[in-house]
């Protein structure tokens, strides 16, 4: 018997909606990104991309446990010499949760060409509105 190995033309991709209300932000990111892979699929490749699209709402909502709020902090560096920039997760919830949702995800992403392509099919939005109901997205639970 042979090994299967999926092909990128033969995925059947799905629409998943996740709820973000009250989730704990490592737990929710880690599951989104095993979806967006595809390993919930008994087709999964690790070379091809069998994923499914992931829509997350209330990305404003969802928590950090323990003292993280305000001990974790998000650096950036905008590559002249000096210009390491330090952020607060507490100041990151307020002014953007959606990028602090899409971090956590995309980090647990494979690097390079693949997870970026993976990448492309989550949407993360800050209220319970999206524009993707025509697609008509199953509801994904975040145990």
């Amino acid at each position: 018997m042979n090994t299967y190995m999926a092909k990128a033309e033969d995925v059947q991709r799905k629409w998943f909606i996740v709820d973000a209300d009250g989730a704990v932000l490592g737990r929710l990111a880690s599951q989104v990104a095993n979806v967006l892979r595809g390993k919930h699929k008994p087709i999964y490749t690790p070379h091809v991309d069998t994923g499914d699209y992931v829509i997350i709402i209330n990305a404003d909502k969802v928590v950090l446990t323990g003292k993280k709020l305000d001990q974790k902090i998000y650096y950036h560096h905008s590559g002249y010499p000096g210009g390491l920039s330090e952020t607060l997760y507490r100041t990151l919830m307020i002014e953007k949760p959606d990028f602090v949702v899409r971090k956590a995800i995309i980090g647990m992403l494979p690097k390079g060409p693949l997870g970026r392509q993976m990448a492309k099919k989550l949407r993360v939005y800050v209220g319970p509105e999206h524009e993707y109901e025509s697609r008509k997205p199953e509801k994904l639970e975040i145990k």
